[in-house]
């Protein structure tokens, strides 16, 4: 049990109320109101001049790739993809998923992240991974179909669904990689697989001009709509980037298709304007990261913070305001099945404890705008999940040293190895 005493909270819509307690019992935000008696044997944490949000969330990533940071850099999309994601990862050992998963977990936990989705292969040693840092993960197995036939990827992914049902830290769903990789046969037979475990798809949809151009000349249709005849869209779907979504997909979405937006990745990989700030009110948006080898870092208020100024910048400076920033930074957690990012009486503990009164943040006239704009992990003293500590008092509650030791040494060996030969092409 932990109460947090005079805290100033921060919900996920952005409603400020200060001078307040709240008591988190069995993993649960317990009780919320002023002057709450402290229980015996219970934490009690002095929140004097500091903001209590929910925990952060990342709708879309990968993070095994944390293990390629800036092995590819100033590289257009193309040779990124061809000449050096893919081929590097054709030699990827299950040892580089785990410590590349590890790392990131970390890193997130620094940045106030209590839950992720993930889209990538070996997904057993990312919920290992994420286990042992304590965050929540939902993993799309990602599958390709190659040569027409997802049955072998296919089913590894439902043994994952099986060996993790019921699991309230780690959910799976199926990850067919993009209607540009997978024919539409594929994803048809991949939906309909989802359909029949309940469990939703996590995929990437129109990220460049290019795949659109391509879209429309072999299947006379746009990505979203060559995703929707496969009946994507009539199961939870996470869609990754949505960059070039056009005008006439938007009626294609349902009501639990969320969109994950990553603006550093485009704007490392120069993919262009797009059109999703374009559309982005029409969308239930969230905001991802996109892997450490794309985006360098995986976190969600650098992403968000990139989102609200490529909005701003054409003369849009009233638009994109502090409060739909805000709740596009929560957005997230609504597309996960674990129920977190509120602050309310039986809603998971996964909190952010936040310290705005240092150099880079004070004074604090709107600790929205403090946030958005100013602060980094530096200001996240504690992070908790489900109840428990994952970083308390500036530190994660991990031994550091041993996962960037055994990252830098799988780097090494990466290195030794050199480039592979690619299955798939962009």
């Amino acid at each position: 049990m932990t109460l947090f005493q005079n805290v100033t909270l921060i919900d996920e819509m952005g409603n400020v109320t200060p001078r307040t307690d709240l008591l988190v019992q069995g993993g649960r935000i317990a009780q919320i109101g002023t002057a709450i008696p402290c229980p015996p044997g219970v934490e009690r944490i002095d929140c004097t001049g500091k903001f209590l949000t929910p925990g952060l969330v990342v709708l879309h990533t990968h993070t095994p790739m944390n293990i390629f940071r800036g092995i590819a850099e100033d590289v257009n999309i193309d040779d990124w993809f061809n000449r050096e994601l893919w081929p590097f990862e054709s030699k990827m050992t299950e040892q580089d998923i785990y410590w590349g998963a590890k790392l990131a977990c970390a890193e997130m936990a620094q940045n106030g992240v209590t839950a992720f989705a993930d889209h990538y292969f070996g997904c057993q040693h990312i919920a290992r991974a994420a286990g042992e840092l304590g965050l929540r993960c939902d993993l799309a197995y990602t599958i390709f179909g190659f040569g027409g036939d997802p049955e072998p990827e296919l089913q590894k992914a439902e043994e994952l669904l099986a060996a993790y049902a019921g699991n309230e830290m780690v959910h799976l769903r199926i990850g067919p990689h993009s209607p540009y990789i997978c024919s539409p046969q594929v994803l048809r037979r991949l939906v309909e697989a989802a359909r029949q475990h309940g469990c939703g798809i996590h995929l990437h949809v129109s990220e460049t001009a290019e795949q659109v151009k391509e879209s429309y000349q072999k299947y006379g249709k746009s990505p979203f709509a060559v995703v929707a005849e496969a009946g994507g869209f009539t199961v939870p779907c996470i869609v990754a980037h949505a960059l070039y979504i056009q005008k006439e997909d938007l009626p294609l979405l349902a009501g639990d298709t969320f969109v994950a937006a990553c603006p550093k990745t485009y704007l490392k990989l120069g993919m262009g304007e797009g059109q999703l700030w374009q559309h982005w009110q029409s969308l239930q948006l969230g905001i991802g990261t996109d892997g450490a080898a794309s985006s360098n870092t995986i976190d969600p208020l650098e992403q968000v913070r990139l989102f609200a100024l490529l909005g701003k910048w054409a003369d849009q400076a009233e638009q994109f305001t502090l409060p739909q920033m805000w709740q596009l930074l929560f957005a997230g957690h609504r597309a996960l099945p674990f129920g977190a990012g509120r602050l309310a009486v039986g809603a998971p503990a996964d909190l952010a404890l936040w310290d705005l009164d240092t150099p880079a943040t004070a004074p604090v006239y709107d600790p929205l705008a403090a946030i958005l704009y100013s602060a980094s992990a530096a200001n996240i003293t504690h992070t908790m999940v489900a109840g428990r500590f994952v970083k308390k008092e500036g530190r994660l509650q991990t031994d550091v040293t041993a996962i960037t030791k055994q990252a830098a040494d799988c780097a090494a060996a990466i290195t030794r190895r050199g480039r592979g030969e690619s299955k798939v092409y962009f």
